[in-house]
């Protein structure tokens, strides 16, 4: 059971979902039916009565044709131009064993975005569509292993190692150990 008052990032993300169904004039059901989410996990998302997860804000961002990152920086005030590490906005999902942190926000003059992601070894991260068709993505493994797929082509990765690909369909992944893994993702919107 959730706590009365709601996770402050949850209820500024619940608000922006709302403002941005209430902003097509969708509905919870034409929403649920373009997202193939759920009208009770959309409504309890919204009213920040649950977190929402990466599976759930990634096919939310695909209807919506924003990253994920740029969907968390809309319920924050204008980055700035520098981000001291301090600064920077930490996102989880514990139950995914996966944590997103925003190097340098999006911004909207600006295409290009650095994030660094942390799985937890045995973590297994599948997105159904990629936030926005044709994404470009250069992910830099730092440390550990990772096993990556892109539409039906798997790739395993080690520290060291780059993966760039643009994005169209499916993505998974996975941590496979021992211990965790740390990258960087940059992220080109098209």
């Amino acid at each position: 059971m959730r706590p009365e008052s709601p996770d402050p990032v949850d209820a500024r993300i619940g608000a922006r979902l709302a403002e941005l169904r209430a902003g097509r004039g969708w509905s919870l059901g034409e929403l649920a039916e373009r997202s193939g989410v759920s009208r009770s996990t959309l409504s309890r998302a919204e009213r920040a009565e649950i977190s929402a997860t990466a599976s759930l804000l990634n096919r939310l961002c695909h209807v919506y044709g924003r990253t994920m990152s740029q969907l968390l920086s809309e319920v924050e005030a204008e980055p700035a131009a520098l981000v001291r590490a301090a600064d920077q906005r930490l996102w989880q999902d514990p139950a995914a064993g996966f944590a997103r942190r925003s190097v340098s926000p999006p911004h909207g003059g600006l295409r290009g975005e650095l994030v660094e992601g942390r799985l937890t070894q045995g973590a297994d991260i599948a997105y159904d569509r990629p936030p926005v068709p044709g994404l470009e993505q250069h992910l830099w493994v730092l440390d550990g292993t990772l096993e990556v797929t892109v539409g039906d082509t798997g790739h395993a990765l080690g520290a060291g190692d780059c993966l760039r690909m643009r994005v169209y369909g499916p993505t998974r992944f996975r941590c496979p150990g021992p211990g965790g893994a740390r990258y960087v993702l940059a992220v080109v919107r098209p």
